[in-house]
This record gives structure tokens, C-alpha cells and sequence, in this order.
């Protein structure tokens, strides 16, 4: 589990591919500095384990599911990658209850710029739209992020906005997105065990009619 709070702005070293699978060399002194084989670590909001380790480098094996479902297959050496290691027990949560399990990915569709923050909008695809909600939270690129407007439900291209201060600005990949990026969503998992509920009970209720 994560919180979506940012600890490092890393780099991808290396990218070995395989025909349904990449390796990932990425360097994050911080996150690499108490990190031992098999521990979890989140990469632009995807939870990967350290396979191996050397110096200031860990390295993760990405399946072909992930590669699909998420913007990792995109990944270049130089890509710097935003990295957050998994939870202490006892930590406080300064973000929100991030898996590393992401939804799908969402391409950034305007940035409206202020004095000293920005507002980017990206789009919701018509699955995860139902899961994002005004003032909820959202990961995107793995970082906690309040929903600051969100499109009306009768919109036919479903979109979500977040505002950026500053800090998230310079500490996360966000400050350097630019419209037609894609990036990776996981919604909220409170809203993702409802709609589960909502639709079993909703099967049930057929099948008890039928």
C-alpha cells in the first residue's frame, strides 16, 4: 500500500524487453537506501518489486498485463519516473489509499496555467468515470490528488481536473506533462468496492426475479 506522496523524482537507467515483458533499471538514492529484495516500490503509481539492487539502482520485472494496462511500455532510458516506497504501519497518510493497482491510463487534455500553480484536465474513459467524483481523491503518475472539477455525467467525453500547487509542480513528473501525455489512474478504492457491491446485489436482485 502507498499513499500517494511522492518521495523521489527518479530516472530510468536501463530497459531490457522480452516478447511479453520489460525489465526496469531505475536510479532513486532515497528509495533504494533501506530497499531489499522483494520489497515493493511504486513507479509512476504502479507497485513493482525489487528484483535486484546496486548502489543507488533498483531493478523490477514489468509483465505483459502491466506493460498493456499502464504507460510503463513507453518508458525510455533518461524518463525520469515519479517513486514512492510502500507504507510503514504506524505512518501517518498524508495523501490517500493508494494500491499501485491502476484502473487504466488517462490522456492529458489541457493545462490552464495560474501565477503559481496549473490546473491540468485529463480524460476519463466511460469505465472509470462512474469511480471519480468532485473533491474525491485520484491517483495520477501514482500521485494523491484531490479532483477539483469534473465533467457534468451528461457530458458525452468524460474528463476530471486537478489543481497543482508548487510543490507537486517541481517534486512529481506532473510539472513537466504536456497535453496528449498519457498517464496512469487509479481511482478511489472506496468507490471501486461500491460500484463491486452495487453491481452483485444488482445480479442478485435479476436472478431472484427471473
Amino acid at each position: 500500500m502507498f499513499t500517494g506522496i511522492i518521495e523521489e523524482l527518479g530516472q530510468v537507467e536501463k530497459v531490457e524487453r522480452s516478447a511479453d515483458a520489460a525489465r526496469l533499471t531505475i536510479r532513486g538514492p532515497r528509495v533504494v537506501a533501506d530497499a531489499r529484495h522483494g520489497d515493493s516500490i511504486s513507479v509512476n503509481g504502479v507497485c513493482l518489486t525489487v528484483v535486484e539492487q546496486t548502489g543507488d539502482t533498483f531493478t523490477a520485472d514489468v509483465m505483459a498485463q502491466t506493460l498493456f494496462m499502464s504507460t510503463l511500455g513507453s518508458l525510455r532510458p533518461g524518463s525520469p519516473v515519479n517513486l514512492e516506497r510502500a507504507a510503514l504501519v504506524g505512518d501517518r497518510l498524508g495523501g490517500h489509499i493508494v494500491q499501485g493497482h491502476i484502473d487504466g491510463t488517462g490522456t492529458l487534455l489541457l493545462v490552464t496555467p495560474g501565477e503559481a500553480w496549473r490546473v491540468l484536465r485529463f480524460s476519463l474513459s466511460p469505465e472509470l468515470a462512474p469511480l471519480v467524483v468532485g473533491k474525491g481523491s485520484i491517483a495520477v503518475d501514482g500521485v494523491s490528488l484531490t479532483v477539483s472539477n469534473i465533467s457534468p455525467a451528461s457530458e458525452p467525453e468524460q474528463w476530471f481536473e486537478v489543481s497543482l500547487i508548487p510543490e507537486t509542480l517541481t517534486a512529481t513528473t506532473l510539472g513537466q506533462r504536456v497535453a496528449d501525455d498519457h498517464v496512469n489512474i487509479e481511482t478511489d478504492i472506496l468507490a471501486r468496492h461500491v460500484e463491486r457491491m452495487l453491481a452483485v446485489a444488482d445480479a442478485g436482485s435479476k436472478r431472484s426475479h427471473s
